[in-house]
């Protein structure tokens, strides 16, 4: 059964996460790709994020995609019992995550009950395509991008920072443009999407 959680800042949903994942996280590893912030200047999230997961009791083991063999990389995810991906620019983790392999080992292990934690552009690579990330990226960051197809883990857009500054009047714009065509989930930053199997819930301060 997957197990996804899905947000926009972890450190302020870290607190969900343990019931979510089943209990006790003490000495559980977990895979932490922090690829999609390699464009961005602010990445802030990065370390707040790992320090959340040490508090827990996880053993985090940073995997990033774009210095690391798809060899090893493949084993990590594999070996891990979590895999979590922060934010940063959704495009350029899509071409990361295709270019090395990690997209498909992701899938698989999701698909095996893996638990994963996905933060911001970590969560919107599970959805069908990326393009309504245009509103919240720039997607020339990834010029080896062909397309806008992503994992498809899920059949809903998650729409990290909703109400939050700075992206307060970007997702305001995302959801005017697409809401009609497309199942938008928006969650500010004190909120998870929490994915058990095919149950879809919204957990934390509305």
């Amino acid at each position: 059964m997957k197990k996804l959680f899905l947000c926009s800042f972890f450190k302020d949903v870290a607190g969900f996460l343990p019931q979510f994942a089943g209990g006790e996280l003490a000495g559980k590893s977990v895979a932490f790709i922090p690829t999609a912030c390699v464009p961005e200047k602010v990445n802030f999230f990065v370390k707040s994020g790992k320090k959340a997961l040490e508090k827990l009791g996880l053993v985090v083991d940073e995997l990033e995609l774009t210095t690391t063999a798809p060899d090893l990389i493949a084993a990590k995810l594999r070996q891990s019992d979590l895999i979590y991906i922060t934010g940063g620019n959704t495009f350029f983790l899509l071409q990361e995550l295709r270019r090395c392999g990690a997209d498909k080992i992701i899938a698989e292990q999701i698909a095996a009950g893996k638990p994963y934690i996905g933060e911001s552009a970590g969560a919107m690579v599970v959805a069908p395509d990326i393009d309504y990330a245009k509103g919240y990226d720039d997607c020339t960051k990834a010029p080896d991008l062909s397309d806008y197809a992503a994992l498809g883990i899920v059949d809903f857009y998650p729409c990290p920072h909703y109400t939050e500054q700075p992206f307060k009047k970007a997702v305001e714009k995302i959801i005017a443009k697409y809401e009609a065509q497309l199942a938008l989930k928006p969650i500010t930053n004190s909120q998870a999407i929490l994915v058990s199997g095919s149950d879809v819930s919204v957990c934390g301060v509305e």
